[in-house]
Parts: C-alpha cells; sequence; structure tokens
C-alpha cells in the first residue's frame, strides 16, 4: 500500500479508528483523528499547543469547552443525507469533553493555535453550500471553516461527489509559497464511499512525476496530500464523500490548476448552458 493511504484502524478504547499527526505524515501542520462512540460513550481532550475543528459526521452528542456547552448538537444520522454538519472550533490551551447521546463518528481536525479565537459553534446554517463544477465534474461542497471565517491555520470543507463524477478537478496543486499566485497547503482527505463495499480513486502526482500514485481508497480510509495535484473519482454506482482539512503558513486558499487539464472545467460550464 503506498504510503499516502492511511487506513481505518481496528477501534481503540476511546473509540479511536484513524490518527494522522503531523510527525506520521512528514509534514508541518495538519494533525487529523477519527473517533467512533457509542451512545453515552465520553472522550476528554486537551487541545494543547493546537487550535481543532471537529465535525460531527453523523450523531449528536453534548459537547463542553472551558467557557461553553452545546447540548444534543447534531442533526445528520448518514453523511450521505448530505446536509451540512454541525462542528465546534476550540482553540488551543482549552480543553472538549464530548458526551455522546446517539452512537455518533467525529472527526477531529487540528493545526497550530495563537489562541486568537474563542471556542464557537459552527451550525448548519452557518456552513456555505456550493454546487461547484458542471456534467461529469459536478459536486456539492459543504464550506464548513472557510477562510472567510475565523481560525488561526485550519481550513475545512466536505465534499459529496455523485457516482461516476470526477472531483478536486480540473486537477488543482497548492504546495508552493508563492503569493499571490498559489499558497501552501498541507491536506488530507477522509473517505467515505455508499454502499461503503465500494472505493473511490484518487492520483496524487507533481508535474515531474517524482510523486505519481494512483490510490483505490476504501471507505473510512485518509489519503494524504503533501504536494501535487489530487483529483478524485467516484465509479459508477458508488457516491463518495471525503472530509477536506488544509493547512499552512499563511490561512488562504490559492491554488493552481494543471495546465493541461484546466480547460476543461470552461468546456464543461458552456456546454451546461447551451442545454
Amino acid at each position: 500500500m503506498t504510503d499516502l493511504i492511511v487506513p481505518a484502524q481496528q477501534r481503540d478504547k476511546e473509540g479511536k479508528v484513524l490518527s494522522i499527526t503531523p510527525e506520521s505524515a512528514g509534514w508541518e501542520y495538519i494533525g487529523f483523528d477519527v473517533y467512533t462512540l457509542s451512545k453515552g460513550e465520553t472522550l476528554h481532550r486537551k487541545t494543547g499547543d493546537r487550535e481543532v475543528c471537529l465535525v460531527i459526521l453523523s450523531g449528536k452528542l453534548h459537547l463542553t469547552t472551558t467557557t461553553e456547552k452545546w447540548e444534543n448538537i447534531g442533526e445528520r444520522m448518514n453523511i450521505f443525507k448530505k446536509i451540512p454538519p454541525y462542528s465546534v472550533y476550540v482553540p488551543n490551551d482549552d480543553i472538549f469533553h464530548i458526551e455522546a447521546t446517539t452512537d455518533v463518528e467525529i472527526a477531529i481536525c487540528s493545526a497550530p493555535g495563537k489562541g486568537t479565537y474563542k471556542a464557537r459553534l459552527i451550525a448548519p446554517e452557518h456552513v456555505g453550500v456550493e454546487h461547484r463544477g458542471a456534467d461529469n465534474i459536478a459536486r456539492q461542497v459543504h464550506n464548513i471553516l472557510p477562510e472567510q471565517e475565523p481560525a488561526d491555520h485550519l481550513l475545512v470543507v466536505e465534499v459529496f461527489t455523485p457516482e461516476g463524477n470526477w472531483s478536486s478537478y480540473p486537477p488543482h496543486k497548492h504546495d508552493q509559497d508563492n503569493l499571490p499566485h498559489e499558497s501552501y497547503l498541507e491536506e488530507t482527505y477522509y473517505h467515505k464511499v455508499n454502499p461503503d463495499h465500494g472505493f473511490a480513486l484518487q492520483r496524487v502526482y507533481t508535474d515531474d512525476l517524482s510523486l505519481d500514485e494512483t490510490m483505490a481508497v476504501k471507505d473510512s480510509n485518509a489519503v494524504l496530500v503533501p504536494k501535487g495535484y489530487h483529483p478524485v473519482s467516484a465509479p459508477p454506482g458508488y457516491d463518495i464523500y471525503y472530509l477536506n482539512v488544509m493547512a499552512g503558513p499563511v490561512r488562504t486558499w490559492k491554488f493552481h490548476n494543471s495546465k493541461e487539464h484546466e480547460w476543461i472545467m470552461e468546456h464543461k460550464l458552456a456546454a451546461s448552458k447551451e442545454k
């Protein structure tokens, strides 16, 4: 298996089923964990020197920080209902305590924090819903923590790609600290597949092909994108979801399209207007 795939693991005693640290990924910014908790189970964590965005992938829970408390938050019981999630931002040097009120799957996205912002709830009505692309590169995007909303380093977004479609397409990259043209951002993809016995295809590659990996990614596995282009394909019969986490030295998403393929978006959009 390529080193870019991080597979789901057997649930540990705390409920952790997937873990990515800056050390395990070989980069500087992003940490990413996934927990599954049964109704009544709890999870308690200190944020340390990292800001955190907790995304409730499915289920409901109580969540407490040192200053805030939210009860029975969460709405979607299945990711593929395609409604925006409840999420919570927690700064560094804080704590969060979770009590599951139903079975729950939660993603914990983290990056270095500066203590700039207070803990807050990101309710579904505060999540920007965007329909991006056209024809077989159409997908639905939920902007959970975009650069227009406050955080120190984290950017968080989720994407639904219908069966037979492509997303993160045309291929783009953000691996150069070359603003205003391109920003350097590490990125993780956490994939879910419906039905869950299927797979997604993802390619991660650079212009010089010194990195060139094409991967069949199973349900509940993650993909590391340290650099390069990173398109995703949903095979016929299988809808694909992924949760993206991005972070880098400057909190802005400035990407560079592949020159070979950037014509495709304009072509698809023009064709859709003619229909």
